[in-house]
């Protein structure tokens, strides 16, 4: 297929290399199966995930409210990008009611212009532990808690490692359902493990295995990213927000002292040690950091920050943790407080800001799609 110039406009069109003709391409099939995202009217940009910005939407066909994702495509020359490809055919593969889901991809007016219809999350945990006026409370930081490990425990059976588990990729709809979401670094993997890409997690989620090189990634990656945050929900404060990776090292350090072959084999040949010589904690100072938590939530923490990847706690051991058979149980998902005016509402630190404004200048050809301007679309905010 070509683009054929009229005097008019510039059309897509075949060339037949048997008769060296021109035969237009059928206006009825310019997006083939996928619907036109000129069917969604765009109500405001709400995010940006790990491949894409993501809008709240409204599908005019159906008259309901989704998201929509539009697909980064820059510096591609040769079609949708192996990650891109990955997270729609993940995500199409995935039903499950803690795992975001994805309705349908849709085009714009170009071929490079993909869009991916999601639901509609009224919230994100970040959102809320920025500007909600009360940290949650242990009843409903025990709910959040399962629903997650519920999800993971999905994508686990079904060997899918997320990679880049953090609050912010937790979504919460208007009735208390938490739901798992941007799988843009998700990979499947198989059994036995193959090298990944190192550099995935967001550095204060990222397991001490990324941090100290290894190239071998197993679902202890995601369970490592799942104590951080149930540390983060119940200290309600980042665990461990480090600003370097040199760093990140020396709070996981401070907090559970240092690692040693005896407590995990093969920690002395990992890659990074060659460079480095790390300070001797003896301590783990988890009961010091969480003096009014009970023995069971201690235990299911320090299960969770298990150095040894192989000894680390499963999404289904997690599940069957007394912490969550004790008191005060985990609330029903819908008594989870909803906070409208708190909505989407991230208070981000000034580099975080600078980076928005950044990638909204990049990314201003985006708003074309929908047939409004930059200036239109900060309007319609």
């Amino acid at each position: 297929m070509a683009k054929r110039h009229t005097s008019q406009e510039v059309q897509p069109a075949f060339f037949s290399i048997l008769n060296e003709q021109w035969f237009d391409f059928p206006s009825e099939a310019k997006y083939g199966k996928s619907r036109p995202v000129t069917d969604f009217e765009k109500l405001s940009r709400v995010g940006e995930g790990t491949y894409g910005i993501v809008y709240k939407a409204r599908d005019t066909k159906f008259d309901k409210i989704v998201a929509l994702k539009k697909m980064r495509m820059a510096g591609t020359k040769d079609g949708i990008p192996v990650s891109g490809l990955r997270e729609i055919n993940i995500l199409l593969n995935l039903r499950h009611d803690n795992i975001v889901e994805l309705k349908e991809v849709v085009v714009g007016k170009s071929l490079n212009s993909i869009f991916l219809v999601m639901e509609y999350c009224e919230q994100d945990l970040a959102s809320l532990l920025d500007n909600m006026p009360a940290p949650f409370s242990e009843t409903q930081v025990k709910c959040i808690l399962i629903q997650m490990l519920k999800g993971l425990r999905y994508l686990h059976e079904n060997f899918i490692i997320h990679r880049d588990l953090k609050v912010s990729n937790l979504l919460m709809t208007d009735k208390g359902c938490v739901k798992i979401a941007d799988f843009g670094l998700a990979r499947k993997f198989g059994l036995p493990s193959k090298p990944m890409t190192p550099t995935v997690v967001t550095l204060w989620y990222r397991a001490p295995e990324l941090l100290l090189g290894s190239k071998i990634q197993t679902t202890a990656i995601d369970m490592w990213a799942a104590g951080c945050i149930m540390g983060e929900l119940l200290a309600h404060r980042p665990l461990l927000p480090g600003r370097s990776e040199i760093h990140q090292i020396e709070l996981i350090i401070e907090m559970f002292g240092t690692p040693s072959d005896a407590i995990w084999p093969g920690f002395s040949d990992l890659p990074a040690l060659s460079n480095m010589t790390l300070r001797k904690q003896p301590y783990n100072n988890l009961r010091h950091t969480f003096t009014w938590l009970t023995d069971a939530g201690i235990r299911l923490l320090n299960f969770l920050f298990m150095y040894d990847p192989n000894k680390r706690a499963t999404a289904e051991e997690c599940l069957e943790s007394s912490y969550f058979k004790e008191q005060p149980h985990p609330c029903d998902p819908e008594l989870m407080p909803s906070f409208p005016q708190h909505r989407l509402k991230r208070k981000a630190p000034e580099e975080k800001r600078q980076e928005t404004k950044s990638s909204m200048s990049k990314n201003s050809d985006l708003f074309s799609d929908f047939g409004v301007g930059p200036t239109s679309a900060k309007k319609k905010k």
